[in-house]
């Protein structure tokens, strides 16, 4: 004899498994690796230091 089922927990059960399939599938579709988002942080870093390094002091008016 096997051994009974809820049927609720059943119908959760494939609704996360759908979930987690449509998730996984928008991630390859619209998302950026891990490697992606560090590089771009990286290349947005070395503008900021960049524009920093060569930003004018402000001038002081004479007395």
């Amino acid at each position: 004899m096997t051994k009974p089922i809820n049927l609720r927990q059943a119908r959760k059960q494939a609704a996360r498994a759908a979930a987690r399939a449509k998730a996984d599938e928008n991630a390859v579709r619209h998302g950026r690796s891990a490697t992606e988002r560090a590089r771009a942080k990286a290349e947005a870093e070395k503008a900021r230091a960049h524009l920093d390094a060569h930003r004018r002091s402000p001038q002081k008016p004479d007395p």
